[in-house]
């Protein structure tokens, strides 16, 4: 059976190499064309690229699948299915014709909720208490194909975007292995239209999503932090200073209540002030109940425990962490590693 795979970021990456050492025949990949990335804008090829010449597959990397030639090209490979996984290109109808099986993609989500390109990190901020992958048969619509299979998987409440895209990962790379195998024994797997009822969509993150406003409920911003680690890092301002905050646990009910007894008694208690700090955590106040965190990140340093930064701030009890910062992008040691490590679906 010839297979085309079409994917960019490690989450495809992870199901390239599963496709491979199940042993089917990969007679070309498809990803997007390189970026610059890092101070000398060097252009970095895509997980995908990388993986797929290090198996000696051939890659091909159109900006476009809409036009004449590069439809020609793909139908000239003569595949019978082609693999997508967060390609991040549009595959028109013609392109979706071309495979003699279609085109399966694997999408981060339990279809038909979170459609769309960023169905991990909706996921989380949403607070849902499972996610998985389905491997669809693909539509011109958004997400809208029938599925063949799907992978459940529960989300903790100390799952981050980034450990649960790793086990999605896994979870879709072994899931898109069974679906070819079943197609290459001639037993396809059943195509189940996705119900009516139940559909979301997972809207691209916007870099202003990530700003805490601390007027909003403790559980919310835990959510927050959760659902931006490890980018784009949900931040704050604190004396006109950019942070970031990496690790935040909600404290609610009697919780909050028994240890904000402990801390000062003479702090205003308005949101986003600093309560007090104590075994390891600084204690904020929400728009309701009261955020404990454990790790922070100063703009061109790398993340630290609380108490370090507690150590360079020793009058921060009473200070308000606020959303009056600059609209810029955060410049940090760990950016470089956090870019593109999230993929669209």
């Amino acid at each position: 059976m010839r297979i085309v795979f079409a994917g960019t970021p490690e989450f495809a990456a992870i199901a390239l190499n599963a496709v491979a050492d199940a042993g089917f025949e990969l007679i070309a990949v498809y990803t997007q064309p390189d970026r610059p990335s890092g101070r000398g804008m060097k252009l970095i090829p895509s997980a995908v690229k990388s993986a797929a010449l290090a198996r000696g597959i051939s890659v091909l990397q159109p900006a476009t699948l809409r036009n004449a030639d590069a439809q020609a090209e793909l139908a000239a490979l003569k595949p019978d299915v082609m693999v997508v996984a967060a390609y991040g290109l549009i595959l028109p109808q013609a392109v979706l014709d071309i495979p003699k099986h279609g085109c399966l993609n694997i999408h981060a989500s339990l279809l038909p909720r979170w459609r769309g390109a960023a169905p991990i990190h909706r996921a989380i901020l949403a607070g849902d208490t499972e996610s998985g992958v389905c491997i669809m048969q693909m539509e011109a619509g958004l997400d809208t194909g029938p599925v063949l299979a799907e992978r459940r998987t529960p989300i903790s409440p100390n799952d981050t975007t980034g450990s649960l895209h790793d086990r999605l990962a896994r979870l879709g790379a072994s899931a898109v292995v069974d679906v070819l195998r079943a197609l290459a024994n001639g037993a396809p797997r059943p195509a189940i239209p996705q119900p009516a009822s139940g559909v979301t969509y997972a809207h691209k993150i916007s870099p202003a999503e990530a700003q805490i406003d601390w007027s909003t409920s403790a559980e919310q911003i835990e959510r927050q932090v959760r659902a931006f680690d490890p980018s784009p890092g949900a931040w704050t301002s604190f004396c006109g200073e950019k942070l970031k905050i990496w690790a935040a646990r909600a404290l609610i009910g009697d919780e909050f209540a028994s240890i904000s007894q402990t801390l000062s008694s003479d702090v205003a208690r308005a949101p986003g002030t600093i309560l007090g700090i104590q075994n390891g955590y600084l204690y904020v106040g929400c728009g309701s109940n009261g955020l404990a965190i454990s790790e922070i990140q100063r703009a061109g340093s790398k993340r630290m425990q609380v108490a370090s930064w507690a150590l360079g701030n020793p009058r921060c009890v009473g200070e308000r962490f606020t959303m009056d910062a600059a609209d810029r992008p955060m410049v940090t040691a760990d950016s470089k590693a956090q870019r593109n490590t999230t993929p669209t679906m």
